[in-house]
């Protein structure tokens, strides 16, 4: 029995920001969304195991975002659409659905009712352009359709509102390519791994900085909630480890982990921390780029950590395994080359080999969460089976590490409540522990 994956990989507009996630199925030796399933028995055996697993993940899956997804006919009769909110989801069709007068009728009935359907690698041809009533976008294979065709076919969709996705876009050809003849979005593994921009910024989040203003200003710190706020924000846990391994705190050990930091300070030099961050802040806001590396980096962190609990023979703990994940983006939030950085800070050198150059047990344990990310299916299978991690494990490890990262995301990002009521919602959030689960967003570069 062949191992089963759920991915999602990101969608982006010409502004290379993420506007939504195709969401990618990888079992019994095919990846379903990309590979067209074959006919007969097996495509119920493929419609049936997708199913099952979308079942038990639909709330996580489809969670915050717009999704991409393809149904085949039997999916449809299942009417496996409905597992999700219409507004979160684009039902996507082939050539196979399109040629099904019974799986036609479905996608007409889920357009009335308000779900957006999407046509994979569009034909000009009249069974295709017959649909354009019924459909929202229209996705064009960059890699295999002639330029003639991808110009007919683009101009076609902007007169009539149609929006355009370019698919495969592999190389940096194809992505000018696609630029040049006015698509709307893009995907494939070369937009994957292009970030919006490197950020040059060590700024940090405004609503998970606010919690930490209210809980250190508290009359009772909790220690706790300190370390779990701060562990969700990677330049909050560099610069909180590399002020307590200063020369002005000079200690015989050096400072490992962010409990061990908080104590190192105490409440009174961290609230000075605090003040000073925040004053600085005042003229540095966050930007869109430092929110994504900063949202992969928690990705990165929470998954390596839950991957720790079925890894075999690792020579770092669950919490040095976070710290692996968390630092990944580094170089990207602070300008400076990661190698650099990460001497600022004491980290195991195990740690610090997997970051640099992928080696080691622990470089397997970060190159698996990469080849998740791209959802590059063999290195996955590869990479598993050498940590001796499950592979049936994986799917529901990544989902719900996708649901924690969502969820707390969204509470994060959430307005600022008034600073007058400091007890208020944001003192009472809940934060997750250093090293618990959390979830990926689209793979990138940022290695």
């Amino acid at each position: 029995m062949g191992s089963k994956y759920i991915v999602r990989q990101p969608i982006k507009n010409t502004a290379k920001q993420i506007i939504g996630y195709e969401i990618m199925y990888h079992g019994e030796n095919q990846a379903y969304g990309i590979e067209e399933a074959q006919s007969g028995s097996r495509d119920f055996a493929v419609a049936d195991t997708v199913y099952n697993v979308l079942t038990q993940n639909a709330d996580k899956s489809l969670k915050g975002s717009l999704n991409f997804m393809t149904f085949n006919t039997t999916l449809l009769m299942k009417k496996a659409p409905r597992l999700f909110e219409k507004t979160s989801l684009v039902i996507q069709i082939d050539d196979s659905v399109i040629i099904h007068p019974l799986a036609m009728h479905f996608v007409q009935q889920y357009a009335k009712e308000g779900y957006k359907i999407a046509v994979n690698e569009f034909q000009f041809v009249p069974r295709y352009i017959s649909l354009m009533g019924d459909i929202d976008y229209i996705k064009l294979n960059f890699r295999t359709t002639s330029d003639a065709m991808l110009y007919n076919v683009i101009e076609l969709a902007h007169k009539m509102g149609k929006l355009v996705v370019a698919t495969e876009i592999i190389n940096e050809d194809l992505y000018e390519k696609a630029l040049d003849l006015n698509v709307d979005a893009l995907e494939g593994s070369y937009v994957a791994e292009t970030l919006a921009t490197r950020a040059h910024s060590s700024g940090y989040l405004e609503g998970n900085f606010f919690r930490l203003m209210v809980a250190v200003t508290r009359e009772m710190p909790d220690v706790e909630e300190i370390e779990n706020i701060i562990s969700m924000d990677a330049t909050l846990t560099y610069g909180l480890l590399r002020i307590a391994n200063s020369a002005y705190y000079a200690m015989r050990n050096r400072v490992t982990t962010i409990r061990q930091a908080v104590m190192t300070l105490g409440i009174g030099q961290l609230k000075q921390w605090v003040y000073l961050l925040s004053a600085s802040n005042e003229q540095n806001e966050i930007d869109p780029a430092s929110e994504e590396f900063l949202k992969l980096s928690f990705m990165r962190a929470s998954f390596c950590s839950e991957l720790m609990e079925w890894a075999q023979n690792m020579p770092i703990s669950k919490g040095d395994a976070y710290l692996m994940g968390m630092f990944s983006t580094l170089n990207y939030l602070i300008d400076a080359p990661l190698e650099e950085i990460l001497a600022q800070v004491p980290l195991p050198d195990e740690i610090r080999e997997a970051l640099l150059h992928h080696e080691g047990r622990c470089g397997k344990l970060y190159k698996l969460v990469l080849s998740y990310e791209r959802a590059d299916w063999g290195q996955i299978n590869e990479l598993a089976e050498e940590l001796g991690i499950p592979s049936n494990r994986l799917t529901n490890l990544y989902f719900n590490c996708m649901d924690m990262v969502e969820s707390t995301w969204q509470q994060l990002t959430s307005p600022v409540p008034d600073q007058e009521d400091p007890e208020g919602e944001a003192g009472e959030a809940a934060a997750p522990e250093a090293g618990a689960q959390a979830a990926p967003v689209a793979p990138t570069n940022a290695e």
